[in-house]
């Protein structure tokens, strides 16, 4: 079995952030709302608008991206976590 996207949506598995490091001691990232980073796992195809045109979706898998705090749905899925929201609602893609 597979996840796949429907209409405008992306699945995103998240990167885990690094831990920031002084000498020995590791400083945790506390209370910091951060915004998620994570790579594209699938994507929808696209969604019709109230016109009728239809609009394909620009993200690709393989894609790094930059999630929004909030308005993306956490997704246990076969022991991993993944994350799905429109399309619409990335904030950024990181070129590398």
């Amino acid at each position: 079995m597979k996840l796949e996207a429907l209409f405008n949506a992306v699945i995103v598995k998240p990167i885990e952030a690094e831990e920031t490091q002084h000498g020995n001691i590791i400083v945790p990232d506390m209370g910091n709302e951060k915004n998620q980073t994570g790579e594209v796992i699938s994507v929808g195809p696209g969604q019709s608008t109230i016109t009728g045109e239809f609009v394909k979706t620009i993200s690709s898998v393989g894609d790094v991206v930059v999630l929004p705090t909030q308005g993306f749905t956490k997704l246990p899925y076969d022991g991993e976590e993944y994350w799905v929201g429109p399309e619409n609602q990335i904030l950024a893609k990181i070129n590398k």
